[in-house]
């Protein structure tokens, strides 16, 4: 199985199943001389962390991250990084029942198909649990961001047809709310109608999908090329390679098909921090360069897969077949409420690679 790394200097590849002894991932080319330790990526962690609250899986991982190489004295060495995180609360037996069954919404069917071997087991390395890995890299990439005065969030905009109304983004309001599990968005009406909602959908055996915005803020002039390494294109290959993302736009997105030139384009003016614009219809990236303005953006999360209702299917072997989850199965409503620190921690680590790369391109 390839394709398991991600990045171009600010490197990461990651390992492990969803109920295998434990995952983990290496990170290649991060500076030395920055200042990081285990708590910086546990609270990370903590934010996608399973059976915190009523709102996501009942499945408990401690999350635990231990840093085995690469960081010397709290600071990083500029070796590889390597950090293991442990599965403890792994319980493979509730698949059992139903390893031979094509899993409705799941990627069992195409992984038999490609390698004819499928970890069944929680859906093994397609699993969401994977994830984890990626917002330990995320850590400490935003640490990095951090250090060169990059500031990163990600925050659910959208849950079914509850939309958050946020108009204006104020960096303090927005992360003292977000990280607040179990709120939502920084909009506090709208985060208790989508408490609300998951409260009802989980009753009724079903789930719902969302949409998280992301924004990062004083990013420099000058991240990504013209081609091939687009800016955008690098976010949406991010956001596109989490579990259960189905939409990726940028600024105004799909809204600018309906717009005319003179309303998408953003005018220039000058202020004393230099050259602005007027609006941020392109999301903060003009021909896959950041141009100084906050880049925005948000990612489509579909409802989650394993719902509680009865579902026809076919077993491996082609025969019809009625698919149920066992007693006791552990899943999300609604998968957009713990991928909110996985969208931050793949803007921080899209954002941290074009940094570097950027040091590369003039004297």
């Amino acid at each position: 199985m390839a394709s398991n790394s991600f990045g171009n200097i600010f490197k990461i590849t990651t390992w492990g199943e969803s109920h295998g002894k434990a995952i983990g991932v290496v990170i290649d080319g991060c500076p030395s001389g920055l200042e990081i330790n285990a708590s910086d990526i546990n609270e990370a962690l903590a934010l996608r962390q399973p059976g915190r609250n009523p709102y996501t899986s009942p499945r408990y991982e401690e999350d635990k991250a231990e840093i085995l190489s690469g960081v010397f004295q709290g600071k990083t060495t500029g070796a590889p990084i390597s950090i293991l995180i442990p599965n403890k609360d792994a319980d493979p037996s509730k698949y059992e029942p139903i390893k031979d069954l094509l899993r409705p919404g799941h990627a069992n069917y195409t992984y038999l198909e490609k390698y004819g071997i499928f970890d069944y087991r929680g859906g093994g390395r397609a699993s969401a649990r994977e994830t984890a890995c990626r917002v330990a890299a995320g850590a400490i990439a935003k640490k990095f961001l951090e250090y060169n005065g990059i500031k990163v969030m990600a925050y659910i905009k959208q849950m079914g047809s509850i939309i958050a109304g946020l108009d204006e983004v104020d960096l303090d309001s927005i992360r003292s709310l977000t990280y607040q599990s179990p709120v939502f968005c920084p909009d506090a009406e709208a985060s208790s109608s989508m408490m609300a909602l998951v409260e009802k959908t989980k009753a009724e055996g079903e789930s719902v999908g969302g949409i998280i915005e992301f924004i990062a803020l004083s990013v420099p002039v000058g991240l990504g090329d013209p081609v091939y390494e687009k800016l955008e294109a690098n976010l949406a290959h991010a956001m596109m390679g989490i579990p259960a993302t189905k939409g990726f736009e940028i600024g105004s997105g799909f809204q600018s098909a309906t717009m005319t030139g003179s309303k998408h384009n953003d005018l220039f003016f000058k202020e004393l921090e230099g050259v602005q614009t007027k609006s941020n219809h392109a999301g903060g990236v003009l021909g896959g360069i950041s141009s100084g303005m906050p880049i925005i953006g948000r990612v489509a999360f579909k409802p989650t897969s394993s719902i509680m209702k009865p579902q026809s299917t076919l077993t491996t072997g082609g025969d019809e077949a009625i698919f149920e989850l066992p007693k006791g199965s552990r899943h999300d409503p609604c998968v957009a409420i713990r991928a909110v620190p996985i969208v931050e921690a793949m803007l921080s680590l899209v954002l941290a690679d074009a940094l570097l790369l950027k040091r590369c391109m003039k004297l």
